[in-house]
């Protein structure tokens, strides 16, 4: 049997990165980084929506055409449970099914957490604010860098604390306000926009270092996000 080449790096950042670090099951929701498990390690299970070979659930919906199984758009990202339940009884979980939850992921998940478009700029802007705070506190505590108050050392329990935050705490955090913002983008000004945009590219680069373990470089975080609805 020829070997799999293993999924890449790229891919299962876009898929954590879709993800929001939650089960892609609207269903289920479940977080990928267990506050029990103290935020270091995730119980993510990239699912193929249609298997390798001939075998496996859902084969009989393998397209006619040029088809990757390995390919971004054939994953999801699912906790173990629901990985098992969608393999173990695959007439239940559909292609199209499993393509729609991802699809409508951040819907799902900006539902189940009260996400909404607001009428006006002030009422935005009380919706972030309580997360922009906390991740700022938190930052200025424990960042290495720029505000930390301790001298880096990747063995020691203050970073340990410092990686732990970021995944459990202010990337969830930075995920919710992207998707506040995304919701309340007709409140926005043209500068308020690239403002934003910057602020994504910042987010992707912590996701991609924090939970994707790539090195290099994020945009730092713009200071005008500190203002953004005021």
């Amino acid at each position: 049997m020829a070997s799999r080449k293993a999924i890449s790096t790229e891919i299962k950042l876009r898929l954590f990165s879709d993800s929001a670090g939650y089960c892609q099951n609207p269903d289920c929701l479940q977080p990928l980084y267990p506050a029990e498990m103290g935020g270091e390690k995730h119980i993510a299970e990239m699912a193929h929506v249609i298997p390798h070979g001939e075998k496996g659930p859902r084969h009989e919906e393998r397209p006619t055409k040029e088809f990757e199984a390995d390919s971004f758009e054939n994953l999801i990202l699912l906790c173990p449970t629901c990985h098992t339940i969608i393999d173990k009884a695959p007439d239940g979980f559909s292609r199209s099914t499993l393509l729609g939850w991802k699809s409508k992921h951040l819907v799902a998940l900006a539902h189940s957490q009260g996400i909404q478009t607001y009428e006006d700029r002030n009422q935005a802007r009380e919706a972030v604010a309580a997360a922009m705070a906390e991740n700022k506190a938190i930052w200025k505590e424990y960042a290495p860098v720029d505000g930390g108050s301790f001298d880096y050392n990747p063995e020691s329990e203050a970073a340990k604390t410092w990686e732990n935050r970021m995944r459990g705490v202010i990337l969830p955090n930075h995920f919710r306000i992207e998707a506040i913002i995304k919701k309340n983008q007709c409140h926005m000004d043209p500068d308020e926009q690239e403002t934003f945009a910057r602020y994504q590219e910042h987010v992707r680069g912590l996701a991609a270092r924090h939970i994707g373990g790539v090195a290099g470089e994020a945009l730092r975080y713009p200071a005008a996000m500190d203002g953004i609805f005021s």
